[in-house]
C-alpha cells in the first residue's frame, strides 16, 4: 500500500495562491530570496486604512501646523505695528499737549474778557438809553401832544420789547429728565445718542403758544422775545437770541392770568409738553403770578435799502 503524499503546510505565502518551493530542488530551495512582501488577500485582511490616506492626512496636518505658523507671524508682527503706532501717538501727543493747552487758555481768556467788555457795553447802552427816555419823558410830559407822543412810544416800546415790563402773568417752567439708571437705553434719547430731550422747536412752540394766548410780553431764560430775537439750537445748546440757556428752561409771559391759562391749557404748545412729559419723564409746570419781571430786549437798529441811480 503506497501511502499519501503529505499534504503542504500553507504558509503565509500560500494565502497568495502559490507556493514558492514549487518546481525547486532543495538546493534551489535554500538559495530563494523571499522577498517581505504581503499578500494582496493578507494586507486585506490586517491593513484597513490605505496607506495613500495617511499619508494625505500627514501632509495636511504638516501644512496646518505651517500655516498657524505663519499666522502666529503675522499676528506677532501686526501687534508690533499697533503698539509701536500707538507709543508714535502718545509720543506726538504729549509733546503737543502743553501747545494745545496754552493755546485753550488762551482762547478761554480771550472770550472771557471779550464777553466782559460786551456787558460793560450792554450796560452803558442801556443807561444810556434810560437817560434819553428820562430827558424825552420830562420835555414831553406837560404837553397834551407830548402826552400822546409819550404813549404812542410806550405801545411801539412794547411791541419792539425796548422797554422793561412788570405785571402779573404766567410762568412756564421746563425741565429736562434726570439722567435714568441705565445710560445704555436708548428708548429715552430722542437724540440718538444725547440725553437731552427738550429741543428748541419744543420752546418756539410754547412761546407761539402763548403770544397766541393773550401774552403781551415773553421772555425765556431770562431774554426778553421780540423781533429778530429767535430759539434756536446749536450742538447741544439752545440760544435764545444767541445766548446759551440751560435747563430748568423758565418761560414768562405776562399778561391777563386766567384767560391766557386756559387758553394756553388747550393749546398745542402745552400739550406737546405734557406728551413729553409722559413720553420722556420731562418736567412741566405753569403757574399764575403777579409782579413778573421781564428786562427789556436788545433794540437793533434797522436799516434800509435804497436803489442807486442806474
Amino acid at each position: 500500500m503506497t501511502q499519501p503524499e503529505p499534504e503542504p503546510k500553507l504558509g503565509g505565502y500560500a494565502l497568495g495562491g502559490y507556493e514558492p518551493q514549487a518546481g525547486l530542488s532543495a538546493r534551489q530551495t535554500r538559495g530563494v530570496q523571499k522577498l517581505p512582501v504581503p499578500s494582496l488577500l493578507r494586507s486585506l485582511l490586517s491593513e484597513h486604512l490605505d496607506p495613500g490616506y495617511a499619508a494625505a492626512a500627514a501632509a495636511r496636518a504638516e501644512s496646518g501646523q505651517r500655516r498657524r505658523r505663519a499666522d502666529w507671524a503675522w499676528q506677532a508682527v501686526a501687534a508690533l505695528l499697533v503698539a509701536a503706532v500707538f507709543a508714535a501717538a502718545m509720543a506726538q501727543a504729549r509733546s503737543t499737549a502743553p501747545g494745545v493747552s496754552e493755546t485753550q487758555r488762551a482762547l478761554a481768556a480771550s472770550v472771557q474778557a471779550t464777553s466782559a467788555a460786551t456787558d460793560e457795553l450792554t450796560d452803558r447802552r442801556n443807561g444810556l438809553a434810560a437817560e434819553v427816555d428820562a430827558v424825552a419823558r420830562r420835555q414831553l410830559v406837560d404837553d397834551a401832544e407830548g402826552n400822546q407822543l409819550l404813549d404812542q412810544i410806550d405801545t411801539l416800546g412794547l411791541a419792539a420789547a425796548a422797554a422793561a415790563v412788570i405785571g402779573p402773568g404766567l410762568t412756564v417752567t421746563v425741565t429736562e429728565p434726570g439722567a435714568g439708571r441705565d445710560l445704555t437705553d436708548v428708548s429715552k434719547q430722542r437724540l440718538p445718542g444725547s440725553q437731552q430731550v427738550i429741543l428748541d422747536r419744543d420752546l418756539q412752540l410754547a412761546v407761539n403758544a402763548l403770544w397766541g394766548s393773550g401774552a403781551e410780553a415773553i421772555s425765556v431764560g431770562g431774554v426778553r422775545i421780540g423781533p429778530n430775537v429767535t430759539i434756536r439750537q446749536a450742538g447741544g445748546a439752545i440760544l435764545v437770541d444767541n445766548r446759551p440757556i440751560s435747563s430748568p428752561y423758565q418761560i414768562l409771559a405776562i399778561g391777563p392770568p386766567n384767560t391766557m391759562a386756559q387758553t394756553f391749557e388747550r393749546s398745542s404748545g402745552l400739550r406737546r409738553l405734557r406728551l413729553l412729559e409722559t413720553s420722556y419723564g420731562v418736567g412741566v409746570t405753569v403757574s399764575a403770578g403777579d409782579g413778573l419781571a421781564i428786562p427789556a430786549g436788545t433794540v437793533r437798529e434797522v436799516t434800509f435799502a435804497r436803489s442807486g441811480p442806474r
